[in-house]
């Protein structure tokens, strides 16, 4: 299989495990967020000590973020074939990514115990922008001249 269709796939893949998650009723959703405090517990980092009754609230928004900077990164990678500096590439991605937030929080308007909430756009966008500043420093680096590297190797 070519390595073009295998980018895809995992783009594909990764938003049907989106969808899956999304697709939870509420309290299956809770259940999740408990778990993941649970090994936070087991690794030694008390959430609930930490944050208080916040703790469930991160946990959900940090998946959230999480979930579309993969996504953003998965995107990139199967759109960006040149592997060279074009912006339209970065910002066709995002956009990618904030519609399909978008298309997320709707379908959630029919799952129980669940509802579309505009300020998990922006997360999930966020986690998105945060990928797009990720791979455009990374590809900015990686594109300069060798003399502008000079520095950058002096500073590591």
């Amino acid at each position: 299989m070519q390595k073009k269709n295998l980018n895809w796939i995992f783009v594909i893949g990764w938003m049907m495990v989106i969808f899956m998650f999304s697709s939870q009723v509420g309290e299956v959703s809770n259940e999740n967020n408990k778990f993941v405090i649970y090994i936070f517990n087991l690794l030694g980092l008390n959430l609930n000590n930490i944050f208080g009754t916040l703790s469930d609230f991160i946990v959900r928004k940090a998946s959230h973020f999480t979930e579309y900077f993969i996504l953003y990164m998965l995107i990139y990678r199967a759109i960006n074939k040149s592997k060279k500096l074009d912006i339209k590439f970065f910002i066709g991605t995002i956009l990618v990514v904030f519609l399909y937030a978008c298309s997320d929080e709707f379908h959630q308007a029919f799952v129980p115990g669940r509802g579309p909430a505009f300020r998990d756009v922006m997360v999930d966008t966020c986690g998105g922008l945060t990928a797009f500043l990720f791979m455009y420093i990374r590809v900015t680096l990686k594109h300069t001249p060798a003399s502008s590297n000079k520095v950058l190797t002096k500073l590591k």
